[in-house]
């Protein structure tokens, strides 16, 4: 198996991120997981791991916690989803993303268990690429793994690890048809992740989401470190090149924190991440002081207030409901000097499209819409338009790099081109503008 075979092997499994119609808890199986696993050795028990599910930046609080880790001395792996160019994204050592290599042989493995009449149901790609980063974290004999959640927690493909800790980032509505429609059915989900005795971090929440989490810890026999109660966190400066804030830890106190993930939200999951490796530390694990500075500091996280141009200023963010696009528009005006916004926007059919409209609208001058070509469940623009219900300047385009090539002539060197809606989206946007820097001068 060469490695396109292998990733034409990977996409031959049914794939739940890009499409829309189809039943969330009788297509997800948390047993048929756990199968897989136990065939090929359960990899997942021999690795020490941090746990992280939520609706807004449960990627950035794993890519904090990965950081510090790191900055701390220890081989960290990280696991996230979804991807913006490659499905190596996904799996990381460091700052090392999975070797082609490693993906053809660990897939040809997989393959050679799963072809077997031991696999009585076949797996989705999403537990199939899961089981390939257990398989690679034990390989690689890493100190830690940190995994995201893909979709809610207590179904999701990696919640048959035994965590030493695990987090929930803020929570909102999301996914309503399959996790649920209300704050406190969706808190549930999430909570699924938290095991007994096991120590779980939560970001501040509503008072809904919030009294289901301490519930769930309390019938659990799990301490509940809240942060904003228990973690303190405040503000210095918010600018355009980095979030700066204090952190008044359980341990100690932080000061004069420096975060290059912009937004005052990025505050809230560094203090998160504290949050964890606080909890690590007092397990006994050597998390060294100044890894926690130098770790928010170096912390990576593309496509959330990435900036990628500034003449005009280019930002990509995967805003993918209210919540989120609210926090969006609110840092946009907050960080961005700018004369107008032009709106790039393409979003999947199953999200909060009206609510996502009602946050970005008041705050864009144009707007292009788009759709991804890589989502079957990507709305048309033409249906987006429709539900727009103003006079705004709009422009339909069938396909991203014509929206980025129709924003980018329209804008002056004083305006932003805001990519949002979808991480298909701002995948595409990033491998438009990687070919075509010039674009957008001074990068």
């Amino acid at each position: 198996m060469t490695y396109p075979e292998a990733l034409k092997y990977l996409e031959t499994f049914i794939d739940y991120e890009k499409i829309n119609d189809y039943d969330y808890k009788n297509s997800v199986d948390l047993e048929r997981m756990r199968r897989l696993c136990h065939l090929l050795g359960d990899p997942q028990q021999e690795i020490k791991s941090i746990h992280i599910a939520g609706t807004k930046g449960k990627g950035s609080t794993a890519a904090f916690a990965h950081s510090i880790l790191q900055k701390s001395g220890f081989r960290t792996g990280l696991y996230t989803s979804p991807h913006l160019i490659s499905f190596r994204e996904r799996i990381r050592i460091n700052q090392d993303l999975i070797e082609e290599e490693s993906i053809r042989r660990l897939t040809e493995k997989i393959k050679a268990v799963v072809e077997t009449p031991r696999v009585k149901e076949r797996p989705t790609f999403f537990e199939v690429y899961t089981a390939l980063a257990y398989l690679y974290f034990k390989e690689q004999r890493v100190d830690f793994a940190v995994y995201e959640v893909g979709l809610g927690g207590r179904l999701d493909a990696t919640n048959i690890i035994e965590p030493l800790v695990s987090a929930i980032t803020p929570l909102s509505l999301e996914h309503t048809e399959r996790l649920g429609n209300s704050l406190s059915a969706i808190a549930a989900e999430k909570a699924g992740i938290i095991k007994e005795g096991i120590t779980c971090v939560s970001a501040p929440q509503e008072d809904e989401a919030l009294e289901v989490i301490k519930k769930v810890c309390e019938e659990r026999g799990s301490e509940l470190v809240l942060i904003g109660r228990d973690v303190i966190y405040e503000e210095l400066r918010c600018g355009p090149d980095f979030e700066s804030f204090k952190v008044h830890g359980r341990l100690r106190e932080y000061r004069d924190l420096k975060s290059r993930l912009l937004g005052s939200h990025q505050m809230v999951n560094a203090a998160t991440a504290i949050g964890i490796t606080e909890v690590l530390e007092s397990k006994g694990i050597p998390i060294v002081t100044r890894a926690v500075s130098e770790g928010i500091e170096a912390a990576q996280w593309e496509g959330r207030l990435e900036v990628v141009g500034n003449r005009p200023l280019v930002v990509f963010d995967g805003a993918q409901n209210r919540a989120s696009a609210g926090v969006l528009a609110e840092n946009v005006k907050k960080i961005f000097r700018h004369e107008r916004i032009i709106l790039v926007l393409g979003v999947s059919k199953d999200k909060d499209i009206d609510g996502m409209l009602a946050e970005l609208l008041p705050v864009s001058n144009s707007v292009v819409l788009t759709k991804s070509a890589l989502a079957d469940r990507a709305l048309e623009p033409s249906e987006i338009k429709r539900r727009m219900k103003s006079g705004m300047d709009t422009r339909l385009t069938s396909n991203v790099c014509d929206a980025m090539k129709f924003a980018l002539s329209k804008a002056s060197p004083e305006d932003l081109v805001l990519v949002t809606g979808s991480l298909f989206v701002v995948g595409e946007a990033k491998v438009f503008m990687e070919k075509n820097p010039r674009m957008a001068a001074d990068v």
